[in-house]
């Protein structure tokens, strides 16, 4: 989707060319221009129309910093345009495709103050999206990117529920959501370490109240487990690994949990439906 939609989009963005006394085709001077590369603005013509279609040649040939002048120029020059419009969130991509995520990210809460019922809206909303996205750290670093990437993709979902940009956002939702609980337990492993036992305590519950489709449960179960044995909690320690061996019986800190519990014995019978819910309300 980072790719492939951004293409797709600047394909549909040529769609003015047919819409301006051009009959749906490229006249003979526009053909001439594409066939030859991406032109150079030096030689063109500079009417609205020719710096568009120079600005979205560059932009296949992947010349972004070229691509992005000759759309600033055709915003300074024809600020009026119809095709000024279009070349401000081209631009907006452009700077996307530079890794210039700020400043894509400004430019598009321009658009999207100016231009809230544009045909591209949606679009000018989940590239916004993916700047934050894109600038997502490792687990071990602050995550205020990842915080915002969270938000302005369930932006898109909530706007835009039934369109692709909305289907690729939810995914990254999942993958965010997945680094924020990654996030959560670098800290509650420093704290345990440092034997910091209740703000431990406090990350792994965090992962499993609010990250519960995460990879990262199943780890925060067996740290709790550790804790409530090391405080010498084995009750609440146990009733902890229940709820992991019911929810993740396959999983090897199901395995490392229950051996910490029982040295040497055989793994236990999965408990009952009725315990696991005592179990879980109780950690809750």
């Amino acid at each position: 989707m980072r790719h492939a939609l951004p293409r797709l989009f600047i394909i549909l963005a040529l769609g003015p060319l047919a819409g301006c006394g051009l009959g749906g085709q490229w006249d003979g001077r526009m053909d001439t221009l594409f066939a030859a590369g991406a032109p150079d603005a030096a030689v063109l013509d500079r009417s609205p129309e020719s710096l568009y279609a120079a600005g979205i040649e560059a932009l296949r040939a992947e010349r972004f910093a070229a691509a992005q002048e000759l759309f600033e120029a055709l915003e300074r020059e024809h600020p009026f345009s119809t095709w000024t419009t279009n070349a401000r969130i081209m631009a907006a991509y452009a700077d996307y495709r530079r890794g210039r995520y700020t400043e894509t990210i400004g430019a598009l809460d321009r658009f999207i103050q100016l231009h809230p019922a544009h045909r591209d809206i949606a679009y000018a909303h989940y590239l916004r999206a993916l700047s934050f996205y894109e600038q997502i750290n490792d687990s071990a670093r602050d995550q205020r990117a990842t915080e915002q990437a969270l938000a302005a993709m369930q932006d898109v979902v909530n706007r835009f529920p039934d369109t692709a940009y909305a289907r690729d956002a939810r995914l990254k939702i999942d993958l965010a959501r997945d680094h924020l609980a990654g996030r959560e337990m670098v800290v509650g492993r420093f704290y345990q370490r440092q034997r910091l036992l209740n703000a431990a305590i406090g990350r792994y519950r965090r992962v499993i109240e609010l990250y519960q489709t995460t990879e990262h449960v199943p780890e925060a179960l067996h740290r709790l487990t550790e804790i409530y044995l090391s405080l010498g909690l084995r009750e609440e320690a146990a009733r902890t690994a229940s709820v992991l061996g019911h929810n993740f019986p396959g999983s090897p800190w199901y395995q490392d949990s229950y051996a910490l519990l029982t040295p040497g014995a055989p793994p236990a019978e999965q408990p009952s439906q009725g315990m696991l819910g005592r179990a879980w309300s109780w950690i809750f």
